[in-house]
């Protein structure tokens, strides 16, 4: 298995994975930049995560354009991908899902913040996009074009994730498993900050507490690869999981 077959393998359990572990449903996207181009990410054709191959995925510019004479309908936001991998060179990764737990904070006063020891993978900081601020109250709140999948990456910035008002969110990882830790433990803090909110308030994980995590998820090491095999075999990608082990 050459490298992009590798990333493609990787890509598409990465799809079966978010879909299983309830981030995304019929609609999110997960995608990853190509291994040999890195002006070029792979993203799958227009369909539901839960239901990718690897003969869905697609290679596109960072303008959003499909390589080649492809002309399998893409998704309509995958310019959130594009705009951040143009704007972000260390990002190798970016998820775009609409989480119930998460929306909330992308239209309230109150800002979600880790709180939580794996809600640390979120970084001290997550900003919200709001598009009507540019592009006004017409749209239709979706990314469609290459404006506003860099404005969205500008409100990004040097952060882990950014809330999409009224929509919801867009992860980046140095790692395809890094924007996995993110985009699954995300809902899981928020519903925990909710939760305290209603008992009547939270206290945020310290700064020096968020740094003495990511310290211990280093990309290859034993504690994140564990969580690789678990979330890839529950999804139902044994298979897969095997032929990338094979020399």
């Amino acid at each position: 298995m050459d490298e992009l077959q590798r990333a493609i393998t990787e890509l598409t359990i990465a799809n079966r994975i978010l879909a299983n572990e309830n981030v995304v449903d019929a609609y999110g996207h997960v995608s990853l930049r190509h291994p040999n181009h890195p002006d070029r990410y792979l993203l799958a054709c227009s369909r539901s995560p839960e239901l990718v191959e690897r003969e869905d995925i697609m290679v596109f510019t960072l303008e959003g354009k499909p390589v080649g004479d492809d002309s399998r309908p893409p998704y309509l936001e995958r310019f959130i991908h594009g705009g951040i991998y143009a704007a972000r060179p260390d990002i190798q990764a970016v998820v775009h899902a609409h989480s119930e737990d998460v929306l909330p904070f992308g239209i309230s006063p109150v800002a979600l913040v880790p709180v939580i020891h794996s809600g640390s993978v979120l970084g001290a900081r997550i900003p919200v996009w709001d598009i009507a601020e540019r592009f006004g109250t017409q749209t239709n709140l979706l990314v469609t074009n290459v404006d506003q999948g860099r404005d969205l990456a500008e409100a990004l910035g040097g952060e882990r994730a950014v809330l999409m008002r009224g929509h919801g969110f867009a992860a980046a990882g140095r790692t395809l498993l890094e924007v996995l830790r993110i985009s699954i433990f995300m809902p899981r803090n928020a519903r925990v900050q909710q939760a305290a909110m209603r008992m009547g308030g939270f206290k945020p994980l310290n700064p020096g507490e968020i740094a003495a995590r990511g310290a211990i998820f280093q990309p290859g090491s034993s504690e994140v690869m564990r969580a690789w095999e678990y979330w890839a075999r529950r999804a139902g990608c044994g298979q897969l999981l095997a032929e990338l082990a094979q020399p």
